[in-house]
C-alpha cells in the first residue's frame, strides 16, 4: 500500500501522538488527558500525518505566529513543530511531502515566512531554512561573581517581589508585548502559552509539573519592567549548600530591570550556581558581573531557523542601519520565494521590487534567512563561498545595511 500524507481528524489523534512520542524517543504510551490537552491547542487543518496501512508513521504541525523583525514590526509566520518520521520509514520523502504542503499553504495564507527550532543542522537547509538567531547559556559561579554580599534590593529605587502564577498570567502578557515591540527575534505568546507555562493547563506526557518561583521587578515609578521565573534544587555537601538555581525565563524591558533580577537571583542564600537558561549570544549577563569569568559558557548554538516565503514583504517590513540599495538574486528550488529583487532604502522608506538589473549578490533563500534578522555577516558568507558577490563591494554594503546593533533573540521553545 502506498504511503499517504494528509491532514488528520480527531480519530487519528491518539495514533498521531504515539508516532510523535516514538519519533522523539519518548515512551509511546498516550493518556486520555494528553489527547484532550493537545487537541485544545491544535488547528487540525494545520496538522499532518503520514500513514502506512492506516498507521501513523510521521507527524507535522504548524500554527500562526508573529515574529518581531528589526525595527519593531511583527510579520506573520508559520511556526512549525512536532516534526517526526518513524525510524521504520526514513528516507522515503515523507518529511519533504509534509513540508512542501505546509509551506505552500502558508504562502497562500499570506504568511511571509516559516520558522522552526531545528533538532539537527543538516535537516532543514534543503527546505530553504537558515539559522536566523542563535542562543547561549551560562553557568554562573556565585562566589566568584564579585557582587556585593550586602545586597538588600535594587540600587535604583525599584523593587523585586515574589508573585504567584495568577499574577504572572495577568501582568506577564503586557510585559512580553512591550519586549516584543523592541527586540527582534521575539515571537508572540498566546493566552494558552501563559497558562501552560504557569501550570494552569496540565501537560501530560511531560515530567511532573514543579511550581517555579516568580519574581517581578517594578521600577521606582511602579511599572512592571521585568519578570524572572526559576527553580532550585536542594543539594548539600555535609553542612554546606551546593544549590543551583535554574532560570526558566527572564524578560526585561530596561537595563535596570535586567540588572536587578540577575543581582537578586545571584544573592539568594544557599544558591552557589545559577544556570542562565536560553539567552541571546550578546546577553548582558556576563558583563553585569564584576568578574565576568564567573559566567562559564555552557552552550552556544543555532536556535531559531527562518524560511522566507515572500521576499519583498519580508525585506520591506524591517528597518536598516543605513540607506543603500542592493540587487539580490535569490534562488529557491521549491519555487516559493525565488527571483531577482531590488532593495532600496532611503530616508523616505524602503521598497523591494522585482528587477531585471544585473545581480549584485546571488544567494539561496536559506542564506537570505540567515542574514534577515541581522545576525549573520554577508562578508563572512561571501568568504565562505555561500553567497556570490557579483559586484565588488556588494557584500560589504549588505553588511552595513542588514546587520543590527543587538543580536536577535528568541526566548521561547516551540
Amino acid at each position: 500500500m502506498s504511503l499517504e500524507v494528509r491532514t488528520i481528524g480527531d480519530p487519528d489523534l491518539p495514533d498521531w501522538i504515539r508516532a510523535m512520542h516514538t519519533g522523539f524517543l519518548r515512551p509511546p504510551a498516550v493518556a486520555k488527558e494528553e489527547i484532550e490537552t493537545r487537541r485544545a491547542g491544535m488547528d487540525l487543518e494545520r496538522v499532518q500525518g503520514a500513514f502506512d496501512a492506516g498507521q501513523c508513521v510521521g507527524t507535522f504541525r504548524s500554527f500562526p505566529q508573529r515574529i518581531t523583525v528589526p525595527g519593531g514590526a511583527a510579520v506573520a509566520a508559520s511556526g512549525i513543530s512536532n516534526v517526526t518520521v518513524s525510524a521504520t520509514h526514513r528516507r522515503r520523502g515523507l518529511l519533504s511531502r509534509m513540508m512542501e504542503r505546509d509551506l505552500r499553504e502558508a504562502r497562500d495564507r499570506g504568511e511571509v515566512a516559516a520558522t522552526l527550532l531545528a533538532s539537527e543542522w543538516l535537516i532543514y537547509g534543503r527546505y530553504g531554512f537558515g539559522p536566523a538567531a542563535w542562543v547561549c547559556e551560562w553557568e554562573v559561579e556565585v562566589a566568584r561573581a564579585g557582587l556585593d554580599k550586602r545586597y538588600a534590593g535594587p540600587a535604583d529605587g525599584g523593587r523585586v517581589d515574589f508573585v504567584d502564577a495568577e499574577t504572572v498570567r495577568r501582568l506577564g502578557p503586557p510585559l512580553h508585548e512591550r519586549l516584543r515591540a523592541v527586540r527582534h527575534g521575539v515571537v508572540d505568546r498566546t493566552e494558552r502559552w501563559w497558562r501552560l507555562a504557569t501550570g494552569d493547563i496540565p501537560q501530560p506526557g511531560l515530567p511532573p509539573w514543579t511550581e517555579p518561583y516568580y519574581a517581578l521587578y517594578r521600577s521606582p515609578g511602579g511599572s512592571v519592567d521585568g519578570l524572572l521565573t526559576y527553580t532550585s534544587d536542594e543539594v548539600w555537601d555535609g553542612k554546606r549548600p551546593q544549590n543551583t538555581a535554574t532560570v526558566h525565563g527572564l524578560i526585561a524591558v530596561s537595563t535596570e530591570a535586567e540588572r536587578a533580577l540577575w543581582h537578586f537571583l545571584l544573592s539568594v542564600d544557599w544558591v552557589t550556581k545559577v544556570a542562565s537558561g536560553r539567552r541571546a549570544p550578546d546577553d548582558l549577563l556576563p558583563m553585569l558581573l564584576p568578574d565576568p569569568r564567573a559566567a562559564k559558557l555552557t552552550l552556544h548554538s543555532d536556535y531559531l531557523w527562518l524560511r522566507p516565503l515572500d521576499v519583498p514583504a519580508l525585506l520591506e517590513a524591517r528597518t536598516y542601519a543605513c540607506p543603500g540599495s542592493l540587487v539580490l538574486d535569490v534562488t529557491d528550488p521549491a519555487g516559493h520565494a525565488g527571483g531577482r529583487f531590488l532593495l532600496e532604502v532611503d530616508p523616505g522608506g524602503t521598497s523591494c521590487t522585482p528587477s531585471k538589473r544585473p545581480a549584485e549578490l546571488s544567494l539561496s533563500v536559506a542564506e537570505l534567512a540567515a542574514l534577515y534578522l541581522g545576525d549573520e555577516s554577508a562578508v563572512r558568507l561571501a568568504t565562505l563561498g555561500w553567497i556570490d558577490e557579483e559586484r565588488a563591494g556588494a557584500a560589504q554594503r549588505a553588511e552595513l545595511m542588514l546587520r543590527t546593533a543587538r543580536r536577535p533573540w528568541c526566548p521561547d521553545h516551540f
